[in-house]
């Protein structure tokens, strides 16, 4: 079977040649890396600690946790992989200080996997999340290294759809020393899947013990300032949108403006989720009349005026959610799945979202439960946009019930907290 899968990858990479090199700036940075091709790496002696984060979620999610490593692991070595360029150049940013090399996770075959073992030597490997790539993970534990899932989550789409290689995952599973995940429901589909109950743990999620840092304070500042973003004006953050929720929102924040009885009018921050759709969100934008600016630009005066704010940089969004009065989390409004709402969370905002929130189920059931969330219901898309901006307007109307919401998401966030330092005491033990 792992013949099998190499032969598909192999074929598959062959296919998407042709994409690969029409966005080479995507898909072929960091090539010979990815064959396991590494620079020179000197760990001095010391154990490696390899962390492999995909993208820019992963990075941000990992945060803390790379805080309490570098902490309780003072005589080992930390390194960093992405898989994407713009998780590898956020983790260029936020861990420069902490880990003692970043470099891009090597494409699944033995020949690149086994040249980057050769070179970073690692004592444990953490994959954060669901990354299990079958050649990656067997190769690391015939190496002698120890291999473990941190923040790992397992949704019920995933497994249905990973069933008719159920052996495979079991044999792949062998080569795993443990598995840290979310929640009971996410060990439930592992266990399922063959992985022995004495590797497997529920840790909570390490998204509940992001906290902002000083760096990122900073920016809040520099951004309020120069977009002149205050009270009296609210900001509506429309967080990790996909697409067409981009012009879902617009409409919405067009109803909102034209039904307004209120003098202080919403202001708009659009924040794709992937930055290669700015140039084509900038595009819809500037359809739709309103005055706006994007965030790369060089400062202006229009800056402090404009209705709709484009946030087209990378890494940037915690440091706006705590300008926010209100955020849509994106991803909702169409089967993706939802993103992210436990940064926004934090910062003790009004969270709305659309209904399909899937891929964090059990998260949005507890804020639901508790008060902390407002979901639209499963709409048609001609009716999504007139509901977001009834919800809005009725949010932005009633501000003891803003309170409520974002005080109830602040509580829920900060009882989950401690994931992190569940995760270092395993892996005290794993060691």
């Amino acid at each position: 079977m792992f013949f099998l899968y190499s032969f598909l990858l192999t074929i598959a990479f062959i296919i998407l040649s042709p994409l690969l090199l029409i966005r080479s700036g995507k898909y072929l940075a960091g090539f010979w890396q990815r064959l396991g091709f590494l620079p020179h790496f000197d760990a001095g002696g010391k154990p490696v600690i390899w962390l492999h984060c995909v993208s820019v979620g992963e990075t941000q999610a990992a945060r803390p946790l790379v805080t309490e490593i570098v902490k309780n692991f003072p005589d080992h070595k930390l390194v960093v992989s992405t898989t994407t360029r713009t998780g590898q150049k956020l983790a260029r940013e936020v861990f420069k200080d902490e880990a003692s090399y970043i470099f891009y996770f090597p494409y699944d075959w033995k020949f690149s996997v086994r040249s980057a073992l050769r070179q970073i030597t690692p004592k444990l490997v953490l994959l954060m999340e669901t990354e299990i790539w079958f050649n990656f993970i067997r190769e690391t534990g015939k190496s002698g290294a120890k291999v473990t899932i941190v923040n790992g989550r397992l949704s019920e789409k995933s497994a249905n759809r990973y069933k008719w290689i159920t052996n495979t995952f079991r044999r792949v599973f062998h080569y795993v020393d443990l598995a840290l995940v979310q929640t009971a429901a996410d060990a439930k589909r592992l266990l399922a899947f063959g992985i022995r109950g004495t590797k497997v743990k529920v840790t909570g999620n390490l998204k509940f013990d992001q906290q902002i840092s000083e760096s990122e304070a900073k920016l809040t500042e520099e951004i309020r300032e120069r977009f002149d973003i205050t009270k009296e004006i609210p900001l509506i953050i429309a967080a990790s949108t996909h697409s067409p929720e981009e012009k879902l929102i617009l409409e919405a924040f067009k109803i909102l403006w034209k039904n307004s009885e209120s003098t202080a009018l919403p202001r708009l921050m659009l924040v794709p989720r992937h930055p290669e759709r700015f140039a084509e969100v900038a595009q819809i934008i500037k359809g739709t009349g309103f005055g706006w600016v994007r965030r790369s630009e060089k400062p202006s005066a229009r800056d402090k005026t404009a209705e709709i704010i484009l946030l087209d940089t990378i890494g940037e969004l915690r440091s706006v959610y705590p300008l926010a009065e209100i955020v849509f989390v994106g991803g909702s409004l169409i089967p993706h799945g939802g993103q992210n709402i436990l940064e926004p969370a934090v910062e003790k905002k009004t969270i709305v979202t659309g209904i399909y929130t899937m891929n964090f189920k059990a998260i949005v059931e507890e804020f639901l439960n508790q008060d902390a969330l407002i979901q639209l219901p499963n709409l048609s898309e001609t009716e999504v946009s007139q509901k977001l901006a009834d919800q809005l307007s009725e949010l932005l109307q009633n501000e003891p019930r803003r309170i409520e919401l974002a005080q109830n998401a602040y509580r829920v966030a900060n009882s989950n907290r401690g994931a992190t330092e569940k995760t270092i005491n395993s892996l005290k033990e794993l060691l």
